[in-house]
């Protein structure tokens, strides 16, 4: 098994990935890396993330932008929703 995220704009059209395509051989460690890189994905015009498992769709859309965007609780919005 492989898990990817797919990269989307808020409109859901499909973005490359800002640093190429990232693989993981578990769930928790896809979730894991999306919790510390939000962010810089963010930053680099990524609005959502869709997560895959062998090309499969597991969940998702799931934001990278909290309600008030001077917050950064998008954090514990992207691990909270990684967990469910």
């Amino acid at each position: 098994m492989v898990w990817t995220w797919q990269f989307e704009k808020a409109d859901g059209s499909t973005v490359a990935a800002p640093s190429g395509a990232e693989e993981f051989p578990t769930q928790g460690d896809a979730e894991s890396w999306v919790g510390e890189t939000w962010k810089e994905l963010r930053e680099g015009g990524i609005d959502q993330v869709v997560l895959l498992e062998d090309g499969e769709k597991v969940y998702g859309p799931m934001s990278l932008h909290s309600d008030d965007e001077g917050d950064d609780s998008a954090a514990g919005t992207a691990e909270a929703e990684a967990e469910a």
